[in-house]
């Protein structure tokens, strides 16, 4: 959410915004609905002030054993109390479209970030690894795993239905040890360590900006306020809902642990093979809260994506780094990165990490806020980035690193997470 008083003053930049990120947002009309409201509350807290001045003429009538002027008094008071009832609810609503409008406003991206329709206009900034190459006829993740026996699809759909997945045996193991790794290593960096709920309130979805507009990717448990998150970072915005954070404390910095869920609406027939699109998976968060400063945002965004890096590195995978353009970045990025693996059956790179930084769009929509050293009271300022969300990142890291004899090598990186274990092979 923006500041109104930004978008009263710079419709044009919130226009040009909305354009940018594909979005139909009618800033004319919030603008002329933002005028009846203050034009509404204009009329009551005048009729307020009159009841007022009313209050103390009737008292002065008292004292002056005025009667007759008294009940003129209460009566004008009356009607202008009748006023003011009448005018209330209607204030009320038009605020309430008002807010919800206001939810729907884009943030402004920066000034680097590239202009573009969609994904493909995403540019590449950085490669790091070589694109693997094979000496022979490499199989593709879910052949790999079928051979390996390390899923089960036809049994998960049974179950759970499309886009569903049992692991088995190493692939179990390689998971865990995924989540484990990401986990130690985002920790060592003075992370503070969260396991949080998979389900969340209503406002958490509305703070974090996935709804209103994203309610079609989110499973819901019907009649208890409650659903299904896509990523720990709803979670966490929810904990400080309302909450006034000490300046010392900042900045807060976390890696959040929960199962994932998402609906995956409007991707039909995309991505049907294998675990790359499902509907639950295993995810660790790195989320960052801090001051309302437009440069320590930015250093805590690098520092974000270079820890990606490292853990990809680390697993030996060759990746590239791309800034997201202004049509693919979603509404409330002021600036993203996305960190993409090589997928040798693909021969292109996948999407596995996602580095983005907010300013204070979602804090104002959470109304969470800290105390400078001033006494003043800011909103804070909110990043994120994936550290690893597995079974997506198990396709780049099987396909990359399996032998000619049918086997997968396991990174050294992972092997104490496996019990020393160096290669998955047929059981």
């Amino acid at each position: 959410m923006l500041d109104l008083a930004f978008i009263r003053n710079n419709p044009d930049a919130v226009k040009v915004a909305a354009k940018q990120k594909n979005n139909s947002m009618d800033i004319d009309g919030l603008l002329a609905l933002d005028q009846q409201v203050l034009n509404l509350q204009r009329e009551v807290e005048e009729m307020r002030a009159q009841q007022n001045a009313l209050s103390k003429r009737i008292q002065q009538a008292g004292k002056e054993k005025n009667t007759v002027l008294r009940n003129e008094l209460i009566a004008e008071g009356k009607r202008l109390a009748e006023s003011i009832k009448e005018r209330e609810p209607l204030l009320a609503r038009l605020q309430e479209e008002r807010y919800q409008m206001l939810l729907l406003v884009p943030n402004i991206p920066d000034p680097s970030v590239p202009v573009g329709k969609d994904e493909s206009e995403n540019v590449p900034i950085k490669y790091w690894g070589e694109k693997t190459s094979f000496d022979f006829t490499p199989l593709d993740h879910y052949e790999l795993m079928q051979k390996l026996d390390l899923v089960d699809i036809e049994r998960a759909v049974k179950v759970a239905g499309s886009r569903s997945y049992v692991l088995k045996g190493d692939a179990a193991r390689l998971e865990l040890a995924l989540m484990n790794f990401a986990f130690d290593q985002i920790a060592r960096k003075g992370f503070t360590p969260l396991i949080v709920p998979a389900m969340a309130r209503d406002f958490c979805f509305v703070g974090n900006g996935q709804f209103p507009k994203g309610r079609d990717q989110v499973y819901e448990l019907v009649g208890q306020d409650l659903f299904l998150v896509g990523t720990s970072e709803v979670s966490i915005t929810g904990m400080y809902k309302d909450e006034i954070l000490r300046v010392e404390d900042l900045p807060m910095k976390f890696v959040g642990f929960c199962p994932c869920f998402r609906q995956e609406a409007g991707t039909y027939g995309k991505d049907t093979k294998g675990v790359f699109r499902i509907h639950q998976f295993n995810k660790v968060e790195q989320y960052i809260i801090c001051r309302a400063d437009h440069e320590e945002s930015v250093r805590w965004h690098e520092q974000l994506l270079r820890n990606s890096e490292e853990l990809v590195q680390a697993l030996e995978l060759p990746y590239r780094v791309v800034n997201v353009c202004t049509g693919d970045m979603g509404d409330g990025k002021v600036g993203m990165y996305d960190l993409e693996c090589w997928v040798p059956s693909e021969g292109r790179y996948r999407e596995t990490h996602s580095c983005s930084y907010l300013h204070d769009w979602q804090a104002r929509r959470a109304n969470i806020r800290y105390r400078d050293e001033e006494g003043k009271v800011k909103f804070v300022h909110t990043l994120n980035n994936t550290a690893i969300a597995s079974p997506r990142i198990m396709i780049p890291l099987l396909e990359t690193h399996q032998q000619a004899d049918g086997s997968v090598r396991i990174p050294a990186a992972l092997r104490p997470y496996m019990g020393g274990q160096e290669v998955i092979g047929p059981r």
